[in-house]
């Protein structure tokens, strides 16, 4: 899952985007509307968390620009404020969903998989494959009832092959969707994850190369 979080207080952004990649999330950072609309429109993010009250371009029309564009990311809008007509207002731009803060951490965890859940297209919170068992909610997977200790990037992609149901996911889909912005696009990664997942999903092998096409369940 790859997540936007536009904030321009710092401290916090960097706060939430260190406890969402404990989540297991990939995390891009904005420090403002401008840089943050930009990004939204550049990469394809299953959910952005938008703080309302952004100086600058506002919040609200980072919203309302993103709903103009077509973009088909989910949108948790963020704001201090926590009245009737502050929700009304946010989520009549567009936004999915609406959270005041302070806010509990595992609440806004559990906002943005939910989110996640029904973007492009949506996805049931376990995913099945004969005896492999993984709990997007949660964060586990199980093979023949035995827990698959997974890193995070496993995790992500994991997930990723499961939701696309067969279709061949290629290793620049799996890089932009399950790594951030930082990562260096001619990087091994993908194949070193996938060496690694491989390994600790065991026998009968589930993960299948396409040549020069990518992967699938």
């Amino acid at each position: 899952m790859r997540v936007l979080v536009v904030e321009d207080d710092k401290e916090t952004a960097q706060t939430v985007a260190t406890g969402l990649r404990r989540a297991q999330m990939a995390v891009d950072v904005a420090f403002d509307g401008a840089g943050g609309l930009e990004r939204a429109l550049r990469n394809d993010y299953d959910v952005i968390v938008l703080d309302r009250d952004l100086p600058g371009m506002h919040g609200d029309t980072v919203c309302a620009e993103l709903i103009a564009a077509g973009c088909r990311s989910r949108v948790l809008m963020l704001t201090a404020a926590a009245t009737t007509e502050d929700l009304v207002d946010g989520l009549g731009l567009g936004a999915d969903d609406y959270l005041p803060k302070p806010f509990d951490f595992p609440a806004l965890v559990a906002r943005i998989g939910a989110l996640a859940r029904r973007s492009h297209p949506a996805v049931p919170p376990v995913l099945r494959h004969a005896d492999l068992v993984v709990d997007t909610a949660r964060c586990t997977a199980h093979r023949r009832g035995r827990p698959l200790a997974l890193a995070p990037k496993e995790f992500g992609v994991l997930e990723l092959l499961l939701a696309s149901r067969g279709r061949v996911v290629s290793a620049e889909e799996l890089l932009e969707r399950v790594w951030d912005e930082v990562t260096d696009p001619f990087t091994t990664a993908v194949k070193i994850t996938l060496s690694r997942l491989r390994s600790k999903l065991g026998d009968p092998p589930i993960i299948e190369t396409v040549a020069k096409r990518g992967y699938r369940i």
